[in-house]
């Protein structure tokens, strides 16, 4: 004779919640700007790094944070970032400080760049290119410096 279900045995048995992953209840999407802000922390985390940009952008940036209620893009400036689903790929251009080792500082900052990014978004980072274009002297004045000396009135 079959036996009668109890209560019990009727009841659904309940979800792991270890069987689903976060992942599979929604997406994360990182906008670029994320990732070329984090690339631009980690790369001023180095010593040895004058600027980030090449000359024009960081002339052009440096008229735009000037502008009243602009937005700063100084901590980006100078990276350009490729952002998928699960890679990213990082282009940095840098103005160096005299008498470092450049590829040292490169190796340095790709490697500091590569951590930050991934700990901080989970993406992989697949390349990371830097472009030294300029060497910045001693005896150079920074932009910011020769802007103002043009000024008669502080």
């Amino acid at each position: 004779m079959p036996q009668t279900p109890t209560p019990a045995d009727l009841q659904k048995p309940h979800a792991d919640p270890s069987a689903t992953t976060a992942s599979e209840r929604g997406r994360t999407a990182l906008a670029v700007g994320v990732v070329e802000k984090i690339a631009g922390m980690a790369a001023r985390e180095i010593s040895g790094i004058h600027a980030l940009g090449s000359g024009f952008s960081r002339t052009f940036g440096a008229m735009r944070d000037r502008v009243p209620g602009s937005k700063s893009g100084g901590v980006g400036r100078g990276i350009k970032a490729e952002v998928g689903e699960r890679q990213t790929a990082i282009d940095i251009a840098l103005v160096v400080e005299y008498g470092v080792v450049i590829p040292k500082l490169a190796a340095d900052v790709r490697e500091n760049i590569i951590v930050s990014v991934e700990r901080m978004t989970g993406l992989e980072v697949v390349e990371v290119n830097i472009s030294v274009n300029d060497v910045h002297l001693p005896d150079e004045p920074d932009e910011d410096e020769d802007a103002d000396s043009g000024r008669r009135v502080q």
